[in-house]
């Protein structure tokens, strides 16, 4: 009865989600590029298996893109906000948007935009390391400029408080408290670079296990500009598996970054983080209601923008 009920719930968000969208649909592509999910599916599948790590770039490539002026694929635009400070030297997965990109044109001339390919390959990357799987609404368009002024504004950073994660999250689309911990259950997968909790582990911070610190310490030197691209698993339980491990590991003070730890810090999220740890099935279905908040936040639609050639530029 309560997965029926999920499933009912699920569903309805979707509609929810859609009519709230304009003309976003999960069906826009049936009749004129009936093979685009499978082949992003495909393209998806094959990195991650190469690289587990590729789906938590993936994820964090739609993140990155939809907290910019919308899910509009602007960040797959060569330079601007690439070269934002939240985003310089980390982002990863252009290669495989990309060469799933030419799939496509070899099959649908341009037809699937670049923002829905980066918002299913988002959704398949977390299937891919055994996390829940959502109806993803479709029919974006791509933007014809970006925004590195706003990719600096507006990206929650690693040293943000509880207030500022809540404030960043609730500027984009009304996203909620829920939905800020759901989504940042995303850190469940991935690695982050010793840059970006060098602080925490040296002092910074006092709600760091210290047995976990001292484990951080012997491959993160303190001395800026030494080992700064050093990476750590953001869970250390299970890092290549999309589970609710991550909360799990905040009640035990071993979130990696600032960020992460202030979830579950004696504050307002607490109860939520405990919820995520001792029910895996709440977690997915906060998670997938989450995605699919963020996936419709600002889409361009009908003639807004242009369906790129490629990704990385906009057509001549």
């Amino acid at each position: 009865m309560a997965a029926s009920a999920s499933c009912i719930s699920l569903v309805v968000l979707v509609a929810l989600a859609t009519a709230a969208s304009g003309q976003l649909s999960p069906t826009f592509y049936d009749t004129s590029c009936p093979r685009a999910l499978a082949t992003i599916k495909s393209g998806v599948m094959a990195a991650v298996s190469s690289d587990p790590r590729m789906g938590a770039s993936l994820l964090r490539l739609h993140f990155h893109d939809c907290f910019v002026q919308g899910c509009d694929a602007s960040v797959l635009l060569s330079g601007m906000e690439q070269n934002a400070i939240p985003n310089a030297g980390s982002l990863r997965g252009f290669g495989v948007i990309d060469s799933i990109k030419t799939q496509i044109e070899a099959i649908c001339n341009q037809t699937v935009s670049c923002a829905d390919i980066l918002t299913v390959a988002a959704r398949d990357s977390v299937v891919a390391l055994g996390g829940p799987s959502w109806t993803v609404p479709l029919g974006r368009r791509d933007s014809i400029d970006a925004n590195e002024a706003e990719a600096n504004s507006d990206l929650p950073g690693f040293n943000s408080s509880r207030s500022e994660l809540e404030a960043a999250f609730l500027r984009k689309g009304g996203l909620n408290t829920v939905d800020m911990v759901a989504l940042s259950g995303a850190h469940t997968i991935g690695q982050a670079q010793c840059s970006t909790f060098r602080a925490r582990i040296y002092g910074g911070d006092t709600n760091i296990n210290a047995a976990y610190a001292a484990s951080l310490r012997a491959n993160c030197p303190q001395t800026v500009g030494s080992g700064d691209g050093s990476l750590a698993n953001l869970d250390t339980t299970t890092p290549n598996a999309f589970d609710n491990a991550y909360y799990t590991n905040l009640m035990s003070q071993r979130g990696l970054l600032h960020s992460d730890q202030v979830l579950f810090n004696n504050d307002t999220t607490d109860n939520t983080v405990r919820n995520f740890a001792s029910n895996p099935a709440a977690f997915s279905s906060a998670f997938t209601t989450a995605m699919i908040k963020m996936g419709n936040i600002a889409p361009k639609t009908g003639t807004q923008g242009q369906i790129r050639l490629s990704c990385s530029r906009v057509n001549s």
